[in-house]
């Protein structure tokens, strides 16, 4: 009797243990450096660095029927190590607005990491700036089946919300279960906040002054569902109306409206 009560103290150590370790490993936070490896202060002068960056131009509505020609520079601003991406109401083509796209595409991508972003965002109805992703290799932005993610997105009919958002050919916005999260930050206009992505083998987390407020987990189930497991670059810019961004008309009255940029900084995941 006394050897089955012995043995049975065992299996009962043997499972609690194990728990243990099954629920350290899920709580397991994930590492990166400390100093990045790639970094953006916006300190090289008058002039956009043209080894980091790319703009996009055009007025083709970008696969959201947004209305805003993107130029050639032209409505970027450095000031004080500050980048001013700045909208405004003025006739180009077939466009009655103009903005910039800024992207580092061909110049910098990255699988896995830390991303963070300074800025302050634009005020008005219209308005839609975004910080996000694409894959450096089948990148269209009309389709989302090679993943997207969204590490701040906008839209200035809903005041200070905003979003942070992951797309795949499982989980998309143009089958309405795009997986996605908002948070109410106060004075999203006003003051400089920080939007982070931490990208791993393991799950895509977000957050807004440190606070988490999105994560998708990797399931295992192939790049229908992640994926994720390849280089993406990175895109800066402010949309006017579009399917989102105008879905309640625009202001006349708020242009120019700008999206300041304080730093983007681009850490290595160790672990």
């Amino acid at each position: 009797m006394k050897f089955c009560s012995y043995l049975f103290l065992i299996f009962f150590f043997l499972i609690i243990n194990n728990d243990h370790l099954f629920s350290q490993k899920k709580k397991q936070t994930w590492k990166f450096e400390n100093e990045p490896v790639w970094s953006e202060e916006f300190d090289s002068g008058n002039n956009i660095d043209s080894t980091k960056w790319s703009f996009e131009t055009g007025d083709d509505g970008w696969g959201n029927n947004e209305l805003q020609y993107y130029t050639n520079g032209k409505n970027i601003e450095l000031d004080s190590g500050i980048l001013r991406i700045i909208a405004k109401k003025e006739n180009i083509l077939s466009r009655n607005y103009s903005s910039a796209r800024l992207v580092t595409k061909n110049k910098a991508g990255w699988k896995y990491g830390r991303v963070v972003i300074r800025a302050r965002l634009p005020h008005g109805k219209g308005v839609w700036p975004a910080f996000w992703m694409l894959p450096e290799t089948n990148n269209n932005p009309e389709s989302v089946n090679n993943g997207e993610i969204d590490i701040m997105e906008y839209v200035g009919f809903d005041q200070d919300v905003v979003h942070f958002s992951v797309h795949s050919k499982v989980y998309n916005i143009k089958l309405r279960n795009g997986k996605t999260s908002f948070i109410k930050i106060k004075d999203a206009e006003k003051k400089f906040h920080i939007y982070r992505l931490d990208w791993t083998p393991y799950g895509i987390r977000g957050y807004a002054d440190g606070k988490k407020y999105f994560e998708y987990k990797n399931n295992n189930k192939g790049s229908g569902y992640w994926p994720f497991d390849k280089k993406f670059f990175l895109i800066l810019n402010l949309a006017i109306g579009g399917d989102w961004g105008g879905f309640k008309g625009i202001d006349e009255s708020i242009f120019p409206a700008a999206l300041e940029i304080d730093y983007v900084r681009v850490y290595n995941f160790i672990k």
